[in-house]
């Protein structure tokens, strides 16, 4: 294997597919855009989330081959 082939990203071998038909917005209708205070909201959430860690589930007491 040449180091050419090392090389290649294969994430990038295929285009991209096209946007899906309902992501379109039909009509004009614009969105509302963000009040200020909104904004804020939403970035101290982003960072709150960044911030803490998620739980992990438990696991079961027994495994499956113990149980049978």
């Amino acid at each position: 294997m040449s180091s050419t082939d090392r090389d290649v990203d294969h994430a990038l071998a295929y285009p991209e597919p096209p946007a899906s038909p309902l992501w379109h917005r039909h009509g004009g209708v614009q969105a509302r855009p963000l009040t200020p205070a909104e904004q804020k909201r939403n970035c101290e959430l982003l960072v709150l989330a960044q911030r803490t860690t998620r739980p992990r589930s438990p696991r079961p007491a027994e495994t499956l081959a113990e149980a049978s």
